[in-house]
């Protein structure tokens, strides 16, 4: 991230500051930095004894909030460092180092709302908490790690049992059909057959023309019966909107 090293690239002279600084020009009280988490604020002031409060008040001062979090954030990770190569130094065992979890709000596109600073704001609370994740090699490896992330268990199971007993019920084929498409679409580890799912569907149809249609025609796959289904409702309608037409009276 372009400035979670603005810490370490300090100078360590305080000498940093310019002329001689009033009191009030380095000072900043705790209540004017609410936007900073504790931690955060408790490095700057770590870092105030070894650049000075003066370069530190210029900071907080001239800085966007999303910039002091990455100075914070700096040289919270530049303390870490020393810390873990001082443990390397002393014993060969692996130091413990905490994380920092810092508050992200959501990013809802309204207007002054930057997306970059909150992609930024996001890859700072990412670096904070330490989370390092392998890139997926592929589209597929990336759904299957989501899949068994966040999908529900035994939701297979449960997918495949209700497209079994799929019935259209009281919604039109377009429901009926994106019902069957979803519950097929959940059932990857061991899927349904062609022609099951063919039978299913044509079964599961309320009884009528378009079921006796579709009875006539035997589609090949679920696809197909779908769009037969479909077109045979739709002339239906159509004939059904001819035939209420009413005529001119002569």
């Amino acid at each position: 991230m372009k400035f979670d090293t603005v810490a370490e690239d300090l100078p360590v002279d305080a000498s940093m500051s310019t002329g001689n600084p009033t009191t009030g020009a380095t000072h900043v009280a705790r209540e004017d930095c609410l936007h900073l988490a504790d931690p955060e604020w408790e490095a700057l002031q770590r870092l105030s004894t070894v650049i000075g409060e003066a370069a530190v008040a210029t900071m907080l001062r001239t800085l966007s909030p999303t910039e002091q979090h990455g100075v914070a954030l700096g040289f919270i990770m530049k303390e870490q460092r020393e810390t873990a190569a001082r443990a390397t130094v002393s014993t060969p065992s692996t130091p413990r180092v905490e994380s920092l979890k810092l508050h992200v709000n959501s990013y809802v596109g309204r207007e002054g709302e930057p997306l970059l600073r909150w992609l930024v704001e996001v890859d700072t609370a990412i670096t904070a908490r330490r989370i390092v994740d392998p890139l997926s090699s592929t589209y597929e490896v990336f759904k299957e790690e989501l899949r068994q992330a966040f999908e529900p268990p035994q939701n297979e199971f449960r997918s495949r049992a209700e497209f079994l007993d799929l019935q259209q019920g009281k919604h039109d084929v377009h429901a009926y059909a994106q019902r069957a498409r979803y519950l097929v679409s959940n059932i990857v580890t061991n899927p349904i057959d062609e022609a099951t799912k063919v039978v299913t569907f044509m079964k599961g149809l309320k009884d009528g023309p378009v079921k006796t249609y579709l009875f006539r025609e035997y589609p090949s796959t679920l696809e197909s019966a779908i769009t037969l289904a479909m077109q045979e409702e739709f002339s239906l309608r159509q004939a059904k909107l001819h035939v209420n037409v009413p005529r001119p009276m002569s």
